[in-house]
């Protein structure tokens, strides 16, 4: 984007630009997509530095916040906090939030761009990568997404019944979303119970013969992608103990010489992990551990082994892997040989992934983007994205809020070259509004969904917990008498 959208990030905005900020120009309408960090933040942006925008945020489920609400683990609470920034963006006179829509059915990207000036869609990934393998659409295996929004009380995941009658369960992928699976697999009940886990999820996870949990990837020790955050908290579950082959790890001290610092210790933790050899007090400890999970590399998943009458998953057929290069490029080429893991239950944790919204809106299937530059979607001037749609699911929340605050920039720049026009008045949420009458859509406002939040807190109080989620939309709109 050029030094225009970076220097004036930290340095305020320019005197030149504050003026023609509070002139008489007509307030720019500005419509965002989404409701998570990539919309709130994309908002945020764009509301402090421009004092006349009105920013209009739709949201297809009643509740706001997105994976902040339905991704982030019951037991990170303190990751949730943003939610704060959130909701000060959201009470501004020139925010709104209309919840319970769903662009692309009950309003579609045209109609919005003939109600706003500029459209940025920022509604994250809303699927996951398929292995493409067979067995996989056994009984027992589910993606990590359906997982995470089982226990975190998205709506579409409620009535996601894993079975957790088994004693193994295998995690397929090494990122943080396979450690947060594991970790609630395996975690205490005590600890859970204190956290805004489902109370579905918790009644499932409290009748758990789940003990043991490996976490396969293709790939080798120095490509894993979780971080070090997530693995301390693993390596430190009360009542569990990590299985870590030495094997895995010895020699590994001089390949991480000159890696880049994160990368460096997190491979010195695991191997200190791995080699170390406990002491006493520790050995009784992890001797008395009834649960346990450890890390499988070089192994490809190749088949979902069906159970004797063919309706359940029994294991995974896995195949033995080298690698090729080395580093984040390395590529895992199959050895021929193969091997067996038996388990119940299989979660696949290989990745979100966006899909496409609208027809209008351009869409590179093969990465799972919008095709874009900084931000400004190619070809259909007026329309931007934000966040995971923009540049595929990676990263945390800081991630993301970098990367929204530079689609914003974008907006803004446009406002102030005058590639956006907007000496005509658009009617924004006005002309919206009928269009959703007409469909019979009945949208939720921000104070709609403090209802909601105030009965969750009170009835979480209620359980000793921070608020217990009501997961079925319908409930929602009860509440709040729609």
């Amino acid at each position: 984007m050029g030094c225009g959208g970076a220097c004036w990030r930290g340095s305020g905005v320019p005197g030149g630009l504050r003026r023609w900020l509070s002139s008489a120009a007509p307030a720019p309408r500005i419509c965002v997509v989404g409701s998570g960090p990539a919309g709130f933040y994309t908002a945020q942006h764009i509301l402090k530095h421009h004092g006349g925008a009105q920013v209009d945020i739709y949201e297809k489920l009643p509740v706001p916040f997105g994976l902040v609400r339905f991704g982030v683990a019951p037991d990170h609470p303190e990751v949730k906090n943003v939610t704060n920034t959130f909701t000060q963006t959201a009470r501004s006179e020139r925010c709104a939030y209309y919840g319970n829509v769903t662009v692309g059915r009950d309003v579609t990207v045209a109609e919005l761009q003939q109600a706003y000036h500029a459209v940025v869609l920022s509604y994250g990934a809303e699927g996951n990568r398929v292995l493409g393998i067979p067995g996989e659409k056994l009984c027992g295996v589910h993606s990590a997404r359906a997982f995470v929004g089982w226990y975190n009380g998205l709506p579409e995941n409620r009535e996601l019944k894993p079975d957790l009658s088994c004693e193994t369960a295998l995690i397929l992928g090494h990122g943080n979303v396979a450690l947060d699976v594991a970790r609630i697999l395996l975690s205490p009940l005590q600890l859970l119970r204190k956290t805004d886990i489902t109370a579905g999820s918790l009644a499932a996870l409290a009748c758990s013969k789940v003990k043991r949990v490996w976490l396969v990837g293709r790939r080798g020790p120095l490509q894993v992608a979780f971080t070090i955050k997530e693995l301390r908290e693993m390596i430190n579950l009360p009542g569990t103990r990590p299985v870590l082959s030495p094997a895995d790890f010895t020699g590994l001290e001089n390949a991480i010489k000159d890696a880049p610092r994160p990368r460096k210790r997190l491979t010195e933790l695991m191997i200190k992990t791995a080699l170390e050899k406990p002491g006493e007090k520790t050995v009784e400890v992890q001797a008395a551990a009834p649960r346990e999970w450890g890390l499988k590399f070089q192994r490809s998943p190749q088949e979902m082994l069906p159970s004797a009458d063919g309706t359940r998953v029994r294991g995974v057929r896995l195949a033995l892997t080298r690698l090729e290069g080395s580093g984040d490029s390395a590529r895992a080429i199959p050895t021929g040989d193969v091997e067996e893991l038996e388990c119940g239950l299989v979660l696949s944790s290989i990745g979100y992934q966006s899909l496409p919204l609208d027809p209008a809106v351009p869409f590179d299937a093969q990465r799972g983007v919008i095709p874009n530059s900084s931000g400004r979607v190619e070809g259909v001037p007026g329309l931007y994205c934000s966040g995971w749609v923009k540049r595929g699911p990676t990263g945390v929340i800081i991630t993301t809020m970098n990367d929204s605050f530079d689609t914003a920039q974008s907006v803004l720049e446009d406002l102030q070259v005058g590639t956006l026009d907007v000496s005509t008045s658009r009617e924004g949420f006005g002309a919206v509004e009928s269009i959703l009458r007409s469909r019979g859509v009945r949208p939720v406002s921000f104070s709609d969904w403090e209802k909601i939040d105030a009965a969750e807190v009170a009835r979480g109080k209620a359980a000793g917990k921070p608020r217990e989620k009501i997961v079925d939309p319908q409930e929602m709109l009860q509440l709040i008498g729609q």
